[in-house]
């Protein structure tokens, strides 16, 4: 097994009567893309801030690298990146020289910077714009920017905070692409996003909170797994007696019928084969439909599930 790289244990955050994260624990380690995920207030962004030491936490203790965690480790700090939804670059200086400056903070080789800084552009597209101040910069490309002055000097561990809010499509498949290849390098990479599709097309693990504590963990199947409801299959049909409605309830791992106008829905609680089983029965008692539909759960319903909140900006 691979070595953590962060561990998390009992961590508790209060602010007055409020307690922001509840006795959370966490493990991540080598080489994972950690989603971490959490409706506002869940205690998500309060967790990331004590893990780098920008809070002060009242119990618990984290570990980076096999090392405590404090505000004066600078040695463990080098060694992180930390891309965080608003856009932190500095206006006079252009595309490459904003570059060439963060990563300066940490490598004082130039030649070794000005490789680091060659490898970040490349790895964010920002080839053709390299010349360019922040404020001729379109949205997408200035996160674009925004995410190359955060890895440039090429952290072990990089946080990414909704790193593709309100960007063109093709800024975010750079953006998501350029996260792969950070990872496929070596990187260890926690991700906070509001878009379901993202996190479970990069994620190796994902957990969600709420209310400060952790509610749920495992892969994007794992927790679709965990629903009640596995396949939901909807069949457009206008003339459908209570027989034959009856008739579907029986059949295996049929949970729910509802008929709704000229529709029936039908929701299944696992197993394989729902669509075809549902649709023999029909044609079985000479059933005229129209069209079929079916779908697997999504993340979003694994979300509402658990938290009983939407998860959105």
């Amino acid at each position: 097994m691979s070595k953590a790289v962060v561990q998390i244990d009992d961590l508790v955050k209060r602010y007055k009567e409020k307690t922001a994260v509840d006795h959370f624990s966490l493990t991540i380690r080598e080489g994972e893309i950690l989603g971490l995920l959490g409706p506002n207030g869940s205690g998500k962004t309060t967790t990331i801030n004590c893990l780098l030491s920008i809070l002060r936490y009242d119990e618990g203790q984290v570990r980076i690298f096999g090392r405590k965690m404090g505000p004066g480790e600078n040695d463990i700090k080098r060694d992180i990146g930390v891309v965080m939804q608003n856009v932190a670059v500095i206006d006079g200086l252009t595309v490459q020289e904003n570059i060439d400056f963060f990563c300066g903070l940490y490598v004082r080789d130039r030649a070794r910077r000005k490789e680091l800084v060659r490898q970040a552009i490349e790895m964010t597209q920002l080839q053709d714009y390299t010349r360019y101040l922040p404020r001729k910069l379109s949205g997408g490309l200035l996160r674009r920017l925004n995410i190359a002055c955060g890895i440039a000097h090429r952290p072990k561990l990089i946080i990414f905070d909704e790193p593709t809010v309100a960007v063109d499509p093709q800024s975010r498949n750079a953006i998501l692409d350029g996260i792969r290849r950070l990872n496929e390098g070596g990187a260890t990479i926690i991700y906070t996003s509001h878009y379901m599709e993202e996190v479970e097309e990069l994620c190796s693990r994902i957990v969600i909170m709420d209310r400060g504590k952790a509610v749920a963990e495992g892969t994007a199947d794992q927790l679709k797994g965990m629903l009640k409801n596995q396949e939901t299959v909807t069949i457009e049909v206008r003339d459908i007696s209570v027989e034959i409605l009856d008739g579907i309830r029986r059949l295996d791992h049929v949970s729910e019928v509802k008929k709704s106008g000229e529709k029936i829905v039908v929701r299944c609680d696992g197993g394989s084969g729902n669509l075809v089983r549902i649709v023999g029965f029909l044609m079985e008692h000479h059933v005229s439909f129209g069209r079929v539909n079916s779908e697997l759960p999504t993340l979003n319903d694994v979300f509402l599930q658990i938290t009983g909140k939407e998860l959105r900006d």
